[in-house]
């Protein structure tokens, strides 16, 4: 909220997350920027992509500057954090006038009522 509430929208996709790697190192956090990592189908490596964000080894993150975010942009967020096999990840819009942000979940993982870190 900080970056979106400091430089509004307007930007591209990639001054968005320089402030957000700011914002993180200032929080303390452990993340990596644009992790590469494998993509496999059938047991075969079919591909590499790079997530915007992997926090604390626990959490991908998936950044837009798109004025509305679509089923795709969230099918992608998803996509990643099954391919990471995280149990939660998020996808975050800087685009728009209000910031967006949705938290998706890995069906791999069973969830309990009030609990993300099952």
């Amino acid at each position: 909220m900080k970056v979106h509430n400091t430089l509004g929208n307007g930007f591209q996709e990639v001054i968005y997350q320089r402030c957000l790697a700011i914002e993180l190192a200032e929080a303390g956090l452990n993340f990596l920027r644009e992790q590469e990592h494998p993509i496999f189908y059938k047991d075969l490596q079919v591909g590499t992509r790079r997530a915007d964000f992997v926090i604390e080894n626990k959490l991908v993150v998936e950044l837009k500057a798109l004025i509305n975010l679509e089923d795709v942009h969230l099918a992608q967020a998803k996509n990643y954090t099954v391919a990471y096999n995280f149990p939660i990840g998020l996808l975050i819009n800087f685009g728009g006038t209000s910031l967006q942000h949705k938290l998706v979940f890995n069906p791999k993982y069973i969830f309990k009522p009030n609990s993300v870190n099952s």
